[in-house]
């Protein structure tokens, strides 16, 4: 897949990189992260079924989004299958202030259709974020079986991605898509600027 050799940055248009040294950091607390990237993968289950449940109308979404509920659930059970090979159990979930930031930048009082943009658009983010710290993982970290389990995460967020995106641009004019994505990228980078890293959060 081209994305795998080109600077994700750039691909995926966010706009702050992730220093690679995150990578350092990550492996010291591996079962923190496992057990995160783990929840993570199973709110992406539940925001997918979200999806389909408040935008039922939408026939495409409702098409292309079905399949993603259960591969983010296949990608769950894959995490707990990695986690229980190296003696990890799952742990009380965290709050995740880097979502809750994308929520919170939602517009209020709109219509139904920009609560669907925005929506799509936060998807877009969250894999686009994941694929780019995914890729990191498969180059950098020093246990080649996690180079491997996480390069195929990072194929599989860049086509969920490009699916949120697509989407977006098939119920909006392309235009109106791009100026609100460039305003979540912003608001990302912003956020990610003055937000304190902590080794047990994989975002």
């Amino acid at each position: 897949m081209e994305v795998l050799d080109m600077e994700p940055v750039n691909i995926l248009g966010l706009k702050l990189p992730t220093d690679p040294r995150w990578v350092n950091i990550a492996e010291k607390s591996i079962e923190d992260i496992l057990i995160d990237h783990a929840y993570c993968e199973q709110k992406a289950a539940s925001t997918c079924m979200s999806l389909i449940i408040r935008f039922f109308d939408k026939e495409e979404l409702v098409e292309q989004v079905s399949p993603i509920v259960a591969e983010e659930w296949a990608h769950f059970r894959r995490v707990l299958r990695e986690m229980k090979k190296r003696g990890f159990k799952l742990k009380t979930p965290r709050k995740d202030e880097y979502v809750q930031s994308l929520l919170d930048f939602r517009k209020t009082g709109v219509s139904r259709d920009d609560r669907l943009l925005d929506a799509l658009l936060i998807c877009a983010l969250i894999e686009a974020r994941s694929c780019e710290r995914f890729r990191l993982l498969s180059l950098y970290i020093t246990d080649d079986e996690l180079k491997k389990f996480y390069h195929e995460f990072m194929v599989s967020e860049a086509g969920h991605y490009t699916l949120f995106i697509k989407l977006s641009e098939t119920y909006f004019e392309k235009q109106k898509v791009r100026d609100r994505w460039q305003e979540f990228l912003e608001h990302e980078a912003e956020f990610l600027r003055t937000f304190k890293f902590r080794s047990d959060r994989f975002h």
